[in-house]
C-alpha cells in the first residue's frame, strides 16, 4: 500500500518534480526564479511551459483547460476551454499558448464586486499564480490564478493574499538582515484543520433548509446528543472509513498532504488536517479538498455538510489556521537553543502580538459570516473577542520581560538583557486553549476562529497585512539604532508592556472573560453586521494602501459584498422557513391534529365513559403551537419584507440581524415544540435522532 501511495502521489500535478524532468534546463531554471524569487516570468519562457504542460495534461486524459480562481463568492470559478484548434483541412491540432497560460479574460460582470464593476463591463482578467502548481481535474488542467478587473482592482480572494505574502516576506527580511541573515524570500505556511459532517443522502434530500442553506433551520434535539462524547476520536463508521480512505487517494493524487483524520465531537462529525505548506497553496490545497469532499460523500450514500453550524445544539465546525512564518531553514516562531536565536524569536513574537492587538477589529471581519455567527462563543468556539494564548510557561516569560523581574521558569534565568537562553518551547509543552480565538502552539499560532466553510484568504491577507506593519516599524527603528541588542530588548520590552492586554490564558468561554475584556477594551463584535464596518475604517484602509495589499476602492467593495451577502443569506433563510413551516410543518400538525380528534370521538362514540383525556391534552398543546406558529409566520413574513425593501446595504443587513433572526427564532422554537409532539409518522422531516444516530446497514 505505501507503494502504492508514493506512486499516486502528486500524479495529477504538474508539480516541480514534473517541470524538472520534462523542461529543458535553461527554462526549468527561470522558472524556479519566478517560483522561489518572485522573478517575472518571461512570455518565450511561458511558451516553452505551456507546451509541455499540455503534452503532461494530455497524458492524464485532459482534453480542456480553465484558469482555476476565487471570485469574492470565496468558492472557486472555472471555464472551461479545449485545446482544440481546428485547421484548414476539416482536421484539428491541440494547442495551448504561453499567453493562455499566462492570462485569461473571463467574464467578470457576474460576480460580486461591490460597485468595482458596473453590470455592463463585463472583461475581467485572470493572470497565473505559477507559486501553486497546475493540476488535473475531472479531466480538465487546471492552472490557479489571481482574478483582477479591466481597470486593474483585485475582483478575487488570491491576489489581496500574495500581495500580502509579499509585503510580509519583505519586512521580514530586513530584520532577518539585522540579525546577520540574507534570506531570499519569507513565507508564510498555513495548515487548515478542516471539520465536516456527514449525514445519510436520503435524509438530506428530505429536508429543503439543508438543501438550501446548508443548515437545519427546525428540528427538536435529540435525546441523545454528543454529551457522553464518545464520538470524538471513536471508531470510524464502515461507509465513513471508505469515504475517508477514497478522499485520501485522491488528495493524494493532486498533491494534497491529507494526514490525519478521525471522528469530531458532535456526532456525524469528521476532520481532515493537512500538513502545512506556503500559505496560498495551502489554501488552493483546501478549497479543492472542500471540493473532493462534497463530491465524493454521493458515492457512498452519504452528503458533506460544510456549514458552520448544520444542527443546533451540537458542536458546529471550524477551519483551525495554523499559521507561521519560516525562511528556507528555520521557522520564525521556533525560540531555537542560542541567545540570538531567542532574540530574533521574540522580535517576531512581539510583532505577531502587537499586530493582532492593534489589528483585532480586522481580523475579526475575516471570520465574519452569517454561519459563523451561530458558533463563535458557543462551547465549541471561541468567542468573539479576540485575545492570544500563550501558554503558561511562555507567558511567564512574556511577564518577566514586562516587568524587567528574573524567568522563574525550569531555572531562573534574569531576562532584562534578552538574549539569555530561553527555554525550547515545543508542541508538547504548550497546551491548547480551545476557548482562545489565537493560540501559540510551540511554533506557530493556531487562529481557531475561522469557520468551516470559509476561504482562509481573507484571514491570512489580514494576519501577513497586520503582521508586516510592525516588522516594517521595528525595521525602520532598529536600522537607525546604533546599539542593536540593546534597541531590540527595548522594542520588545515596549512592545508587550503596551500590548499585554490582548494576552488571556484563561476560559474564552466564561462571562467574567467578556466583563475583564471590556475592561481591557477589547472589541467583542458578536455578529457579522457589527463586524464589518472595520473592513472601512480609516485606519484599517490605511494599513491595506501601505503595504499595496488593497486600495480604498478595494476594501470598500469588499465591505459592500460581505454585507449584502448577509442580508441574501438570512433572506434565503427566511423564506426557506417561510415555506416549509407554510407547506410542510402546519399541515403536518393539523393532520395529526385530525387523526387525534377523530380518534377522541371514536371513542366517545363507543362510551362516553371512555377517558380522552391524552387526545385533549395532546390537541390543547398541538392547538397552541399551531395558532402560536400561525403568528410567528405573520410576524417572520412581515420582518423579511421591511427587510427586503430596504435600498442601504448596511441598513438592509442590520434590519435583517436585528428583526428577522429573532423572528425565526421564534418560529424555529414552536415548530420545535409541536415536533416533540406531534405522531412520527406526520412529521415530514427526519428528526436529529435519525439523521445524526443512524445504523449502518
Amino acid at each position: 500500500m505505501a507503494a502504492n501511495v508514493m506512486e499516486i502521489y502528486g500524479s495529477k500535478v504538474f508539480n516541480e518534480h514534473v517541470m524538472k524532468e520534462r523542461l529543458p534546463s535553461a527554462t526549468y531554471k527561470s522558472l524556479k526564479d519566478t517560483l522561489h524569487k518572485g522573478a517575472p516570468l518571461d512570455i518565450e519562457v511561458a511558451n516553452v511551459v505551456a507546451s509541455v504542460m499540455k503534452r503532461w495534461a494530455m497524458e492524464q486524459g485532459a482534453t480542456h483547460f480553465t484558469h482555476w480562481f476565487q471570485p469574492l463568492t470565496g468558492a472557486t470559478s472555472e471555464k472551461h476551454d479545449s485545446f482544440v484548434s481546428p485547421v484548414g483541412d476539416g482536421t484539428a491540432i491541440m494547442e495551448f499558448s504561453g499567453k493562455e497560460l499566462v492570462r485569461g479574460e473571463p467574464d467578470a460582470s457576474s460576480f460580486p464586486s461591490g460597485g468595482l464593476r458596473a453590470t455592463c463591463e463585463a472583461r475581467g482578467y485572470t493572470a497565473w499564480d505559477p507559486t501553486s502548481y497546475a493540476f488535473v481535474k475531472d479531466d480538465v488542467l487546471c492552472i490557479p490564478t489571481a482574478f483582477a478587473s479591466y481597470t486593474g482592482e483585485a475582483l478575487d480572494k488570491k491576489t489581496p493574499l500574495l500581495r500580502s505574502m509579499k509585503a510580509l516576506s519583505d519586512q521580514a527580511r530586513r530584520i532577518l538582515k539585522l540579525f546577520g541573515k540574507n534570506v531570499d524570500y519569507v513565507s508564510t505556511t498555513v495548515g487548515p484543520e478542516q471539520e465536516y459532517f456527514l449525514i445519510r443522502k436520503e435524509d438530506y434530500e428530505t429536508r429543503q433548509d439543508l438543501i438550501l442553506t446548508g443548515r437545519t433551520l427546525f428540528g427538536a434535539p435529540a435525546a441523545k446528543g454528543q454529551e457522553l462524547e464518545e464520538h470524538y476520536f471513536g471508531t470510524i463508521r464502515p461507509r465513513v472509513s471508505a469515504f475517508m480512505k477514497e478522499l485520501d487517494d485522491v488528495l493524494w493524487e493532486l498533491g494534497i498532504p491529507a494526514k490525519t483524520k478521525h471522528n469530531e465531537v458532535a456526532p456525524c462529525q469528521h476532520e481532515l488536517a493537512p500538513i502545512f505548506d506556503t500559505t496560498n497553496v495551502a489554501i488552493d490545497h483546501n478549497l479543492l479538498t472542500m471540493e473532493m469532499m462534497q463530491k465524493l460523500a454521493p458515492k457512498y450514500g452519504l452528503v458533506c455538510l460544510l456549514h458552520e453550524k448544520p444542527f443546533e445544539g451540537v458542536n458546529g465546525s471550524g477551519k483551525h489556521n495554523n499559521w507561521s512564518m519560516s525562511t528556507s531553514k528555520e521557522n520564525l516562531l521556533d525560540p531555537g537553543d542560542t541567545p540570538m536565536e531567542n532574540l530574533q524569536f521574540l522580535v517576531f513574537l512581539a510583532a505577531v502580538i502587537k499586530a493582532v492587538d492593534e489589528y483585532a477589529d480586522l481580523l475579526r471581519t475575516s471570520v465574519a459570516t452569517p454561519g459563523n455567527d451561530h458558533r463563535l462563543g458557543a462551547n465549541e468556539a471561541p468567542p468573539a473577542i479576540i485575545s492570544i494564548f500563550m501558554g503558561e510557561e511562555l507567558e511567564a516569560v512574556i511577564d518577566a520581560i514586562a516587568s524587567d523581574s528574573p524567568y522563574a521558569g525550569p531555572v531562573k534565568v534574569k531576562m532584562d538583557l534578552g538574549v539569555d537562553v530561553l527555554p525550547k518551547f515545543s508542541k508538547d509543552t504548550t497546551d491548547r486553549n480551545r476557548t482562545s480565538p489565537f493560540a501559540f502552539t510551540g511554533n506557530k499560532f493556531e487562529f481557531r476562529m475561522p469557520g468551516s466553510h470559509e476561504n482562509l484568504s481573507d484571514a491570512n491577507t489580514i494576519l501577513n497585512t497586520a503582521v508586516a506593519k510592525e516588522l516594517k516599524g521595528y525595521a525602520d527603528e532598529l536600522e537607525a539604532s546604533d546599539d542593536f541588542p540593546d534597541s531590540v530588548i527595548a522594542l520588545v520590552k515596549r512592545t508587550i508592556r503596551d500590548h499585554r492586554r490582548v494576552i488571556f490564558n484563561g476560559d474564552g468561554y466564561s462571562h467574567e472573560w467578556e466583563l475583564e475584556a471590556e475592561r481591557r477594551g477589547l472589541p467583542n463584535k458578536k455578529y457579522t453586521p457589527a463586524a464589518l464596518p472595520a473592513l472601512i475604517d480609516p485606519k484599517n484602509i490605511a494599513l491595506m494602501e501601505e503595504f499595496g495589499v488593497m486600495t480604498r476602492v478595494e476594501m470598500e467593495s469588499r465591505y459592500e459584498v460581505e454585507m449584502e451577502h448577509y442580508a441574501k443569506i438570512i433572506n434565503i433563510e427566511a423564506l426557506t422557513m417561510l415555506e416549509m413551516a407554510r407547506k410542510q410543518l402546519l399541515p403536518a400538525i393539523n393532520r395529526y391534529m385530525s387523526e387525534l380528534a377523530n380518534t377522541a370521538a371514536t371513542k366517545l362514540a363507543v362510551s362516553e365513559s371512555l377517558s380522552v383525556r391524552s387526545e385533549t391534552k395532546t390537541l390543547a398543546q398541538l392547538s397552541k403551537d399551531a395558532d402560536e406558529m400561525s403568528d410567528a409566520i405573520d410576524a417572520l413574513a412581515a420582518a423579511q419584507q421591511e427587510a427586503q425593501k430596504l435600498g442601504d446595504m448596511t441598513a438592509k443587513a442590520n434590519t435583517f440581524h436585528d428583526k428577522v433572526l429573532p423572528c425565526m427564532e421564534t418560529l424555529r422554537a414552536v415548530a420545535d415544540d409541536a415536533e416533540t409532539v406531534c405522531g412520527e409518522e406526520y412529521w415530514p422531516l427526519p428528526s436529529y435522532s435519525k439523521m445524526l444516530h443512524y445504523v449502518e446497514n
